[in-house]
């Protein structure tokens, strides 16, 4: 091909279109377990994590339900994938070899974000969340001030981690925060520090936000040995969960989140007809099973 403005615009053009052909046609997962929230600043507070409330008949005048504020905040990051290629490559013509990497930089940017949502996941036993407790603990802070209990959204054990989440609320356990959409950029003008001394010209999405962690209450972990039993225990811990007013928080554990080694146990626990020991599984299709590459085994 021969290097000019025109033929360059062409080629940019067509990069440009296979990044956002296989950005869009993507699947990622984190919207299965995180809320997305919008953001036009550095950071987004969220003061707002643990004011759960309930209606309640109204006698008298109204009761502003005071509850206490948390100084949490998602700071944004920015995040680039960038790949060049040698002007001597696309004079010669291969720059049709370099479409499946483009196209690949485009998913790839569509699957970010499950890297940075499920990562908190795989770190929430040592990642404080708003309540300054580990996300997955024995002793979250719940009750009015004076009269608190500690309450556990973790069942225990040593083993692979797995997971009973609430997908039903507005909010979600995980806080996807997006900054800016990830956008395709190219340097290909012949006057470009990167073709002028390098002979390179360059390729590069980039985007910005970041990934927090919302109510606990909503996730419910365990390193047991995923059975019918610490299954259904667990399902009763996490929907038995209650609010600072002592309200129950009406929890539905509609996803079981597992990572890929115990996919096999997971569709036994909640989609088996019948137990091993022949009896009815009564936890039959009770959750929804989720299997995660991105958790840790």
């Amino acid at each position: 091909m021969q290097i000019n403005h025109s033929n360059l615009a062409i080629l940019n053009q067509a990069f440009s279109g296979a990044f956002r052909g296989a950005l869009t046609s993507a699947t990622p997962m984190w919207d299965q377990v995180a809320t997305m929230v919008p953001s036009t600043t550095a950071e987004n507070k969220y003061a707002w994590l643990g004011k759960i409330t309930r209606f309640r008949e109204w006698i008298g005048e109204r009761q502003i339900q005071n509850l206490a504020l948390h100084d949490y905040a998602i700071k944004n990051k920015t995040f680039e994938n960038t790949v060049g290629v040698l002007r001597e490559e696309i004079e010669d013509d291969l720059y049709g070899i370099y479409t499946p990497v483009i196209q690949q930089l485009g998913q790839d940017a569509a699957q970010h974000p499950d890297e940075m949502v499920f990562s908190l996941l795989n770190a929430g036993f040592t990642t404080q969340c708003y309540d300054g407790q580990y996300f997955f603990d024995t002793d979250h802070p719940v009750g009015a001030p004076g009269s608190q209990v500690s309450v556990s959204n973790f069942q225990g054990g040593t083993g692979t981690p797995w997971y009973l989440l609430d997908t039903s609320k507005v909010i979600k356990p995980i806080l996807y925060q997006k900054r800016r959409d990830y956008a395709f950029t190219s340097k290909t003008n012949l006057t470009d520090e990167n073709v002028f001394s390098r002979r390179e010209f360059v390729w590069g999405a980039d985007g910005r936000g970041n990934a927090g962690l919302g109510l606990w209450q909503l996730a419910y972990a365990s390193r047991e040995p995923l059975d019918s039993q610490s299954y259904a225990d667990a399902r009763a811990s996490h929907q038995s969960q209650k609010g600072d007013n002592g309200n129950p928080l009406v929890i539905q554990s509609k996803v079981l989140l597992v990572p890929p080694n115990l996919e096999q146990a997971a569709l036994q626990v909640v989609q088996a007809e019948r137990l091993a020991n022949g009896a009815t599984n009564v936890m039959r299709n009770l959750s929804t099973v989720v299997v995660c590459p991105w958790l840790t085994a």
